[in-house]
């Protein structure tokens, strides 16, 4: 069981980064947020059974324990060693846990739980140790650690949902309509020809989501929530998976290699026909959007269904997320029906733009015009490939540091494991 994350740290969350002028405020803000985001990150792992600890559940993927042991060795090298000076990590700890490493296969013999809490518990003591007379002028790297380990911690969760599924696997749909409350229709929000500031230069903000840039962008339309269970059912119904004529010539050859007949975590219940579809590579969510003669959103246009005509940071303002804007930081413990967080809703009626489920785009991941990396070469640019594209919005098991409307996430086309769903677009004519 994945525990939710204590409801008193929510209201910490709303004092943005740049607020705490003083050295003092601000090194006493960066602990509160550096605690409540460890405070998580042992609670989702308190009740792991062995084979969850240790083993992959999916050849692309690490097992649980590596992450654990990698935050700290990220800490350590970054904090410790990097802006202290210290002595870091064990050797034998660099070659384990540093993600240039091991290659992910040979992960898994790894110390026991015990151990490796152990690890991040001395780890955090010596960065407190420092924390209290280290100069600010890096403030960056500290936000930068905190979305590191939120980013693992959600790749955890996704390790663990895979770990469950197999243990408790779920039927191939029938293709068989279960008897539902009426499922919402098409509903698309016009948007018209934009020009704003996209992208993000705070504090906080990762390498590649600057600089931020002003940006126009087409008029277009967009689905208002994310495309639902109820629809993806029809596009399966109609023979989605067996119609190359939907498919692009990479996702045929895709499913031809895989050939896989639902979503990843499908589960074909009546009670999920409102919820946002999960679990969908980008070839499917790409052919459903040409099934319905639409297409995936451009990340740009993403950002300004999300952000407004005003740019806001997130879809209802400048406010930080909370429990009654969008369903993250594992509040709900999974997905919730499309529509239920009016009060996220954006400028332009668009629903359900953080949390939920990751949404994919058309985009393939580049850095912006004058990308600089940050905090080292590859952190973003080893993946500007031509080959990942372009995800938004969060889940809901992303963190309140990694949520908001300019953060970009990244994978293969082919990932079907992330918390992945989408909406769709087309250009106004």
């Amino acid at each position: 069981m994945i525990s939710k994350p204590s409801p008193s740290i929510f209201p910490l969350l709303q004092t943005h980064p740049q607020q705490s002028p003083s050295p003092r405020k601000r090194h006493h803000h960066l602990r509160r947020h550096l605690t409540a985001c460890r405070g998580d990150t042992l609670a989702l792992v308190a009740q792991l059974t062995p084979s969850e600890y240790g083993q992959q559940a999916h050849a692309d993927f690490s097992p649980v324990g590596w992450h654990l042991g990698h935050i700290a060795f990220t800490e350590s090298l970054w904090i410790l060693e990097h802006l202290a000076g210290q002595n870091g990590s064990p050797s034998a700890y660099r070659r384990l846990f540093a993600a240039d490493g091991l290659p992910k296969a040979e992960r898994q013999n790894l110390p026991d739980l015990a151990t490796v809490l152990d690890y991040l518990a001395q780890v955090r003591q010596r960065v407190w140790e420092y924390l209290e007379t280290a100069p600010l002028q890096q403030e960056r790297l500290w936000w930068w650690l905190l979305q590191h380990e939120s980013q693992h911690a959600e790749t955890i969760s996704w390790v663990l949902a895979m770990h469950r599924r197999a243990q408790h696997p779920v039927p191939t749909s029938s293709g068989q309509s279960p008897v539902v409350a009426a499922v919402n229709g098409p509903d698309m929000v016009s948007i018209p020809r934009t020009t704003v500031q996209l992208g993000y230069g705070g504090v906080e903000a990762l390498d590649n989501e600057g600089p931020a840039a002003t940006v126009t962008v087409e008029p277009f339309w967009i689905d208002r929530y994310p495309v639902t269970c109820g629809a993806y059912r029809r596009f399966m119904e109609a023979g989605g998976y067996y119609c190359p004529d939907w498919w692009s010539t990479e996702g045929w050859a895709w499913l031809q290699a895989h050939p896989v007949q639902q979503p990843f975590y499908w589960s074909g219940q009546a009670a999920m026909e409102q919820h946002p579809v999960c679990g969908v590579s980008w070839y499917e969510a790409d052919a459903y959007a040409r099934w319905l003669g639409n297409r995936l959103p451009t990340e740009a246009e993403w950002e300004v269904a999300a952000r407004g005509q005003h740019g806001c940071l997130y879809p209802w303002g400048e406010d930080g997320p909370d429990i009654s804007r969008c369903n993250h930081h594992h509040q709900m413990g999974q997905t919730t029906p499309v529509g239920s967080y009016p009060q996220g809703c954006s400028a332009w009626g668009c629903e359900d733009m953080l949390g939920n489920v990751w949404e994919w785009t058309a985009t393939c991941f580049a850095g912006y015009a004058g990308f600089m990396a940050y905090p080292y070469q590859g952190y973003s640019q080893a993946y500007f490939d031509g080959r990942h594209r372009v995800l938004r919005g969060g889940s809901w098991a992303t963190r309140r540091w990694a949520l908001r409307s300019s953060f970009r996430n990244w994978y293969h086309p082919h990932m079907r494991q992330v918390f992945a769903g989408f909406r769709c677009a087309h250009s106004a004519v």
